[in-house]
């Protein structure tokens, strides 16, 4: 009997999986190309949020690929991301916090240099072309952090005090960093956090999702006027991060084997960082 009822749950959701499917494209031949558009890019936000928040990150990078990789205008793609960004780490700073993965003895030295550099950084504008390199080769160099990081599975032994001045320092360089190119920093700071033993595993979410809310938010404060080039699709976007942002949060207070998941992402911020270069390169 278990068995029959398996198989008769079993065809029921190949049914409803069928359903669905019809009804999605019957539902897209009614929508123009630019909402179809539109809302690929919110189901890569999606995604993205998702996998990013399991670790404390918002997933600016993230984001900046999948708009690259429709040909979003680097005009539009700063302040989008920069407020998906707040989206998604301000859940990821609360839920981290609540579960007790937080140092604020780590935070405050980072947090208190970042802000002021990060509102600097976004106040710079640079040429296209300036912006595209940056851009690009922040997404290789996050594609390339994340598939090493992919090996780490387990909580860091016990974590020593980060030095005040260095912290400041340290803080000072990510956020001028994070401003000028609209990531929050965290896939910066998240390496040397766990390279140096400053935090454990779980610790270093905590405090890279605070430090990216911090920052995303100077940084769209340093350029006010960019907020009106935010994305009209910020309608489909928003919810989209905010909802992925929460299931992974929610998966990254607990145990979540990412290894297969992270690798896979690594694959599509090097095509979008190859895919940013290439055009600098080709309109020399």
């Amino acid at each position: 009997m278990p068995q029959a009822k398996t198989g008769l749950y079993g065809l029921g959701y190949v049914f409803i999986a069928a359903f669905l499917l019809v009804l999605r494209f019957r539902i897209l031949r009614t929508l123009d190309t630019a909402t179809i558009i539109a809302l690929a890019i919110a189901g890569l936000i999606f995604i993205v949020a998702l996998l990013y928040s399991t670790v404390g990150h918002a997933g600016a990078s993230g984001y900046l690929a999948a708009m690259a990789l429709f040909g979003v205008a680097p005009i539009v793609m700063k302040p989008t991301a920069l407020t998906l960004n707040i989206i998604v780490a301000l859940v990821g700073t609360i839920r981290f916090y609540r579960a007790g993965f937080f140092s604020w003895r780590t935070f405050w030295p980072l947090a208190v240099a970042s802000i002021p550099a990060s509102f600097i950084g976004g106040s710079l504008t640079l040429p296209d072309s300036i912006y595209k390199s940056i851009v690009g080769i922040v997404l290789l160099y996050s594609a390339v952090r994340l598939f090493l990081s992919a090996s780490v599975a387990t909580e860091s032994e016990d974590a020593t005090v980060v030095p005040i001045w260095i912290a400041v320092c340290l803080g000072a360089v990510i956020g001028l960093l994070s401003g000028l190119t609209g990531v929050g920093g965290g896939i910066f700071l998240s390496p040397v956090l766990l390279l140096m033993h400053w935090t454990t595993t779980k610790e270093t979410s905590g405090v890279a999702a605070a430090f990216i809310l911090v920052n995303s938010i100077a940084g769209l404060l340093g350029h006010v006027s960019a907020v009106s080039f935010v994305s009209n699709d910020i309608t489909y976007f928003a919810p989209a991060a905010l909802i992925g942002g929460w299931i992974g949060t929610e998966l990254g207070t607990r145990v979540l084997p990412i290894a297969g998941i992270r690798r896979w992402l690594s694959l599509v911020l090097v095509l979008a960082g190859l895919k940013l270069i290439s055009e600098v390169l080709i309109h020399r």
